[in-house]
C-alpha cells in the first residue's frame, strides 16, 4: 500500500513480537556504523519519525511512539549531519514496513508478509560530515520497457556518471521502468554503478495496474524501494518526496490523474511543522503540478493546498519529470502561490529522451532527442546553503553544450525569406535573455517564441523521406518548445560564409554561447 515502507537493513527489531496499535522504538547514534547498539552509543534526541501521516520528534533518550495500523510505514526522517544505512544497491534504508499479511495477490509480486509488529522498531544513524554546499544528481524517466532499453540507459547515461565525484546523492523522478515492475531489479543494478546513495520516487509507469484501489497501486514499487512518500535532510535543505499518481483515475476510465491524497498533505503539514523556516524546501514528484486551466494532468485543488502549506517558507523548489520535455515553470499569486517571489518548478528532461527513439549514435545508443528539441540528459542541482542553481548535462556532450542554433544552410543574396535564426536554449525560460550577432557585429535581442524545434522537425522529415532503412526507430510527434527564440536572418550580406553567434543567460545568471555558419550566394 501507499503507506507501507519495506523493512530495510540497519533497523534493530527487538525480540518479543506482539500485536499493538502503537509502534515504539529508539533512534540511535551508531558511532561506529556497525548497525548494532554498543554500550557507548546513545539515543538521538529531536529526530523526526513518521508513520506516513503523523510526525513526532524523539525525546532526550531518542525514544518515539506513533500510532500504527496493520498496513503502515514507519520511517525516520534523516537529519543533517547523519547517514542512513545503504543496501547492496546503494538504496537508503530508513524505514520499517509493517504489513503482517503482505501485499494482496497481484501480477507483479508486492511485499512479503512482515509478521507481527516487533516490541521495538529502532533506527540507526551514523554521524557524517555534510557540507551546506553540495550537489545532487537528478534523473528523469529512465523508463526502459525491456532489457535492451535498460542496456541503452546503462551505456548511454549511467556509464557517463559512474564514479562521479563531489555528488552527495542521486534521485530518479519516477518512471523508473516501463509498465513492468520485474525490471526494477535490473534498473537498481544499473544505477548502483554510479556509486552514490540513490533515492527514487514512483511514476505512472511504475504502478500495479491490476488494482481497483489507489492504495494498492504501489505494492511492487514498495517491495523494491520502500516508501512512496518520505522526507530527509541534507545540509540546509529539506527534501520531501511524494507519489502524485492517483490510480485508477477517480474521474473514471482506466488511466491515472496527478494529485495528492489527504493523508499525503497531512504528512507534509506535520513534517513541515518540525522544519526551520530558513531551510530550502525541495519537493519532488513525477507529474508536474501544472497551471490552473492549462490542462488536467494535476488536480488543481491539491496544488493550492500544497501551496498553502508552503506559505511561510520563503525558500522553495519543486521538481518533476513525466513530460519527456524540459521547462521552467513559475507560479505566482494568480496561480495560488502565497508569496511575492514566484515558486520555481523545474520539469526535468529525461534520461530516456524520446523513449529511446531515433537513430543509433556512435556508441550504439538511440539519440532520442526529446520532442521539444532538448537532447536527452540529466541535471545537477548545486546547493549553497538555502540557495540553488541547476546545470543540465546533455548525455555524451561537453558540459558547455547548452543550446543549439538552426539556420538555413544557404540563402540567395538580397532575396527576402521567411526563414529565421532559431536558438533552443535547453535550460531557458520565457524571462531569460537570449542575444545574437552576425559576423561579430552588435548584439541584438532574439524573440521568445512557442513553436516546434526545427531540429526535431528535421529529424522527423529525415525519417519520412528516407528511401533506405535507418537504424533505431522513428521518434514521436513534435511538441511545442518552451525554450526557443527566433530572429530574422539577413540575406543582404556579402556573398560568402557568415557566422551567427548566440549568447544566452539563464535564471541563475550563467551565460552560454555557441556559433553557427550559413552561406549567402549570388545567382
Amino acid at each position: 500500500m501507499k503507506k507501507i515502507f519495506l523493512a530495510g537493513a540497519g533497523i534493530l527489531l527487538s525480540l518479543g513480537l506482539h500485536a499493538q496499535d502503537v509502534v515504539k522504538g529508539y533512534v540511535y547514534n551508531d558511532l561506529n556504523g556497525n548497525r548494532k547498539l554498543d554500550r557507548s552509543e546513545k539515543g538521538l534526541p529531536g529526530v523526526s519519525v513518521t508513520n506516513g501521516t503523523a510526525v513526532v520528534k524523539t525525546d532526550q533518550k531518542g525514544y518515539y511512539e506513533l500510532p500504527i495500523s496493520n498496513d503502515q510505514i514507519i520511517s525516520v526522517i534523516k537529519p543533517s549531519g547523519y547517514k542512513v544505512p545503504l543496501n547492496e544497491d546503494n538504496l537508503p534504508q530508513f524505514f520499517y514496513n509493517h504489513k503482517p499479511q503482505g501485499s494482496p495477490a497481484l501480477k507483479y509480486k508486492g511485499v512479503s508478509p512482515t509478521g507481527a509488529l516487533p516490541r521495538l522498531v529502532n533506527f540507526f544513524l551514523t554521524p557524517g560530515k555534510e557540507d551546506d554546499n553540495f550537489r545532487a544528481l537528478i534523473f528523469g524517466d529512465p523508463q526502459a520497457y525491456n532489457l535492451e532499453e535498460m542496456a541503452y540507459f546503462a551505456k548511454g547515461v549511467v556509464k557517463e556518471v559512474e564514479g562521479v565525484k563531489g555528488v552527495a546523492f542521486g534521485l530518479s523522478l519516477g518512471d523508473l521502468v516501463g509498465n513492468d515492475p520485474s525490471l526494477f531489479a535490473p534498473y537498481t543494478k544499473a544505477v548502483r554503478a554510479v556509486g552514490i546513495p540513490w533515492y527514487n520516487l514512483l511514476g505512472n509507469h511504475d504502478i500495479n495496474f491490476d488494482v481497483k484501489d489507489d492504495k494498492y497501486s504501489d505494492e511492487s514499487y514498495e517491495a523494491h524501494f520502500g516508501p512512496a512518500d518520505y522526507a530527509f535532510n541534507y545540509g540546509n535543505v529539506h527534501f520531501i518526496i511524494l507519489d502524485d499518481i492517483i490510480y485508477p483515475d477517480p474521474r473514471g476510465g482506466k488511466s491515472y490523474w496527478g494529485g495528492l491524497r489527504a493523508e499525503q498533505l497531512e504528512f507534509v503539514k506535520n513534517d513541515l511543522s518540525h522544519v526551520s523556516k530558513d531551510k530550502l524546501i525541495v519537493l519532488a514528484f513525477h507529474i508536474p503540478i501544472g497551471f490552473a486551466g492549462e490542462n488536467e494532468a494535476f488536480r488543481e485543488e491539491d496544488r493550492i493546498k500544497l501551496f498553502d502549506l508552503l506559505a511561510d517558507f520563503p525558500h522553495t523548489l519543486s521538481l518533476s519529470a513525466h513530460t519527456h520535455n524540459q521547462k521552467q515553470l513559475f507560479f505566482t499569486k494568480k496561480d495560488g502561490w502565497k508569496q511575492s517571489k514566484a515558486h520555481h518548478h523545474y520539469n526535468v528532461g529525461t534520461t530516456s529522451g524520446n523513449w529511446y527513439s531515433g537513430e543509433l549514435n556512435e556508441i550504439g545508443v538511440p539519440v532520442s532527442t526529446m520532442s521539444d528539441g532538448t537532447p536527452k540528459g540529466y541535471a545537477f542541482i548545486n546547493f549553497k546553503g538555502n540557495q540553488y542553481t541547476v546545470d543540465y548535462k546533455v548525455a555524451g556532450k561537453p558540459e558547455d553544450f547548452q543550446l543549439e542554433i538552426y539556420t538555413p544552410k544557404v540563402l540567395e543574396k538580397d532575396k527576402k525569406t521567411s526563414a529565421g535564426i532559431y536558438a533552443n536554449f535547453f535550460m531557458g525560460g520565457e524571462n531569460d535573455k537570449v542575444l545574437y550577432r552576425i559576423d561579430g557585429g552588435g548584439w541584438k535581442k532574439m524573440k521568445y517564441v512557442l513553436e516546434n524545434d526545427p531540429g526535431f522537425l528535421a529529424t522527423l522529415h529525415k525519417w519520412d523521406h528516407t528511401e533506405s532503412l535507418l537504424t533505431g526507430r522513428r521518434p514521436g510527434v513534435a511538441a511545442e518548445c518552451k525554450h526557443l527564440w527566433r530572429a530574422a536572418i539577413p540575406a543582404n550580406l556579402a556573398a560568402g560564409e557568415h557566422t551567427v553567434e548566440v549568447k544566452a543567460t539563464d535564471m541563475f545568471g550563467k551565460t552560454y554561447s555557441r556559433s553557427h555558419t550559413y552561406k549567402v550566394l549570388a545567382r
